[in-house]
């Protein structure tokens, strides 16, 4: 497994993995184009025996990171590729002097959830409409950069 920071050459690969994960609401990749070379963006990928296999994002406005996505394929889900990834977004957070770093999650997503919290990042609120308008579908996440990561001393 190796992580590295996606380019253009992976938008047929993320794009298949964007429609794996989302369906019709997958983005398409002419917006993945976009959204790699936005300002303040980060994009990582996951490769697993050569294939992209997971990714994702941090934007940072000069304060605060948020997480954009963490997606994995779903052959590699529940093989730690999200903590990995996350893990690196947290990483370059605090290598750009962010104060914390923000995330929504789906409130019925539990494997995130769990992904998250075990992270160190505490539950804000529930925020109405952003999955879906009539309800409060999406948990408000932080983790506070001065706090632990959350992984034992030594692991990078």
């Amino acid at each position: 497994m190796s992580v590295r920071p996606l380019t253009a050459a992976d938008l047929p690969a993320l794009e298949a993995l964007e429609r794996e994960l989302f369906g019709a609401g997958a983005w398409s990749a002419a917006m993945l184009a976009e959204e790699l070379t936005g300002p303040g963006r980060w994009y990582i990928g996951v490769d697993v025996d050569g294939i992209l296999a997971g990714y994702a994002g941090l934007w940072f406005d000069g304060d605060d990171a948020q997480v954009m996505t963490i997606g994995t394929g779903t052959a590699h889900q529940g093989r730690g590729l999200g903590r990995v990834m996350l893990d690196a977004l947290v990483d370059r957070a605090r290598a750009l002097g962010a104060a914390s770093v923000l995330l929504e999650v789906r409130v019925d997503n539990e494997p995130a959830l769990r992904l998250y919290e075990g992270a160190g990042f505490a539950r804000l609120g529930l925020r109405r409409g952003y999955y879906q308008p009539e309800n409060k579908d999406a948990w408000t996440m932080r983790l506070e950069l001065s706090a632990p990561s959350g992984r034992p001393e030594g692991i990078a």
